[in-house]
C-alpha cells in the first residue's frame, strides 16, 4: 500500500494505521493523505481513476482516534476498490426510488443521507474492527451519544435565545441503532454495557423512531449484490420517512 503525507500534520498516525491495515488488507492505488488546517468534515475519502485522498482536519490528525479514523478512511478505499455494492449504489438513486412523488422536509432529507452513510459504514468498518482492538471505537460511540444526548433541544429559559443547533433526537436516535448494530455484529460490547442505556435515553426522545428496527436493519446487512443493497438501502429510507407505510422495495 503505497502512501504519502501532505500538510502541516504528523504522519505517525496515517503510516501506524497503514502498518495494521495490511495485516490483512491491501489497497491496489496509491493513497494521499491532505491534513487540513480546517475542512469543512473531519475527515473524508476521494476517489478517482489511479489513487484515493483522505482528507483530514489537522486537529483530528493529531487526536487520540487518528489511527482509527485513518483505518476507517482505509476500509472505505478497499470496500470502493472491490466494488462493494454498498460504495457504488447511488445515493441520490436510491433516495428517488424511495420518496418519488413525496414532499420531504430539508431535515429528513438530510437524515435520509445519513443513513445511507451508516449503511456504507456498517461494511467498511466490518474491517476496521478485524484489523484491531474495539477499545477506542466503542469509546467513541459512547462519548458522542452522550454528548447528543446532553444537547437535546430544550425550551431556553425566558428572555434567552438558542444561538446554537442543537443535536436532532430523531437522528440521535438512527446513530444509536448503528452504533449498536456495528459492535453487536462485531462482538464488540457485552450486553450490560453503558452505550445501551444512552441509547435506550435516544429512543425514549425519538417515539417517532423504531430504534430496535433501525438496529436489526443495520445489523443484518449481509452479503449483498446491487440488487439487494438498493432494496435495503430503500427500506431504510421508507422505514425513517414512512414509518406505517410497507418497507420493502420492489
Amino acid at each position: 500500500m503505497e502512501l504519502s503525507v501532505h500538510g502541516p500534520g504528523p504522519s505517525a498516525p496515517f503510516l501506524s494505521a497503514r502498518d495494521r491495515f495490511e495485516t490483512a488488507y491491501d489497497l491496489e492505488r496509491p493513497v494521499e493523505v491532505h491534513v487540513r488546517e480546517d475542512p469543512d468534515e473531519r475527515t473524508w475519502a476521494g476517489h478517482y481513476d489511479d489513487h484515493h485522498v483522505l482528507n483530514i482536519s489537522r486537529h483530528a490528525a493529531g487526536s487520540a482516534m487518528a489511527v482509527e479514523l485513518a483505518i476507517h478512511e482505509y476500509a472505505h478505499m478497499r470496500r470502493y476498490e472491490e466494488a462493494h455494492p454498498s460504495h457504488v449504489q447511488s445515493t441520490r438513486e436510491a433516495l428517488f426510488l424511495a420518496l418519488a412523488g413525496r414532499r420531504v422536509e430539508r431535515r429528513k432529507l438530510t437524515h435520509c443521507y445519513q443513513i445511507a452513510n451508516h449503511m456504507k459504514d456498517i461494511y467498511a468498518d466490518d474491517i476496521t474492527l478485524s484489523v484491531g482492538p474495539a477499545d477506542k471505537l466503542v469509546a467513541f460511540f459512547e462519548s458522542e451519544l452522550a454528548a447528543a444526548l446532553a444537547d437535546q433541544p430544550r425550551s431556553p429559559p425566558t428572555g434567552w435565545t438558542r444561538l446554537t443547533a442543537a443535536a436532532d433526537p430523531e437522528m440521535t436516535a438512527i446513530n444509536a441503532a448503528f452504533a449498536l448494530a456495528l459492535l453487536e455484529r462485531n462482538d464488540a460490547v457485552d450486553a450490560d454495557h453503558r452505550i445501551y442505556d444512552l441509547a435506550r435515553a435516544a429512543g425514549r426522545d425519538a417515539p417517532g423512531v423504531d430504534l430496535h428496527g433501525f438496529k436489526r436493519r443495520f445489523r443484518e446487512l449481509g452479503d449483498v449484490d446491487e440488487s439487494d443493497y438498493r432494496r435495503a438501502l430503500v427500506g431504510a429510507v421508507r422505514e425513517y420517512v414512512i414509518p406505517d407505510a410497507d418497507a420493502a422495495a420492489d
